[in-house]
């Protein structure tokens, strides 16, 4: 998996540009959500962005409103056929909203389709240490992967050391706190490294081992926010911003890992 991916959350109208702004800038991720309404742009700029297949990675997520087992095979089929596609290469549960049950017929649905082969791995978003525990619990295999909000403002500790031990991939959306980041800490260390803000925030999430998912319908930000690897935030500036952490109340708005 591609570590730095676009993120497309209800970007509608700039979609399909969007997608191939970033594939030509280097980005090889897309992650999309049958909520998000985009499914089919995403997988339009993946056939005719000139770039194989196989070298790029899709993911989407089922909403909890469809979860069950025979909805989300007939979802997941949906999501297939919106993208055009030979394969999705990550599918997620969007969040732990609606019970235990319904949570782990999706999962097992989910695991069928991987068997078939229409998804290549699956995986859950928002899932706090309890929600992945019942997937273990019932025999079933874990997922890949956890997204969740990281930045740090909202860094979530015990839920990173959970997945980091249990071989899970963390995923940070929002790692840009959905633009609220003109923090002093934030902007000392920019003017230190002569980069943008947005950008030591995507280099600080790399830095600690996550998948950062940045968001942008702007070609100037896509490429700005793909512009990370040329220089290392140091221990001690790493720290400063690891010290800025608010637990759940960092959260910019919609954090549902406390679901039961």
């Amino acid at each position: 998996m591609p570590i730095l991916g676009l993120g497309v959350y209800l970007n509608w109208d700039d979609c399909y540009s969007s997608c191939i702004n970033a594939v030509s800038n280097g980005y090889r991720h897309v992650d999309s959500a049958r909520y998000y309404e985009n499914e089919e742009e995403v997988g339009r700029a993946v056939r005719e962005c000139g770039v194989p297949r196989e070298e790029l990675f899709v993911t989407s997520k089922i909403y909890h409103p469809d979860f069950g087992y025979e909805s989300t095979l007939r979802c997941t089929d949906e999501s297939y056929a919106k993208f055009g596609l030979e394969y999705i290469d990550l599918y997620l549960i969007h969040s732990p909203l609606s019970g235990k049950q319904r949570r782990l017929e999706t999962w097992r649905a989910l695991v069928e389709q991987r068997n078939k082969g229409k998804l290549r791995s699956i995986g859950v978003s928002n899932y706090n240490i309890k929600h992945i525990e019942e997937i273990r619990e019932a025999g079933l295999e874990l997922p890949v992967v956890n997204q969740i909000e990281l930045h740090p403002h909202c860094q979530q500790k015990p839920i990173v050391e959970y997945c980091k031990k249990n071989g899970i991939v963390v995923q940070a959306y929002c790692p840009l706190i959905r633009g609220a980041f003109h923090d002093p800490v934030f902007e000392e260390v920019a003017r230190k490294y002569h980069k943008t803000v947005p950008q030591i925030l995507i280099r600080w999430s790399l830095q600690h081992g996550f998948s950062p998912l940045p968001k942008s319908s702007k070609s100037e930000r896509i490429r700005e926010n793909a512009d990370v690897y040329d220089f290392t935030i140091s221990p001690e500036d790493m720290s400063k911003m690891d010290a800025l952490d608010k637990g759940d109340a960092g959260a910019t708005q919609w954090n549902p890992i406390h679901a039961e």
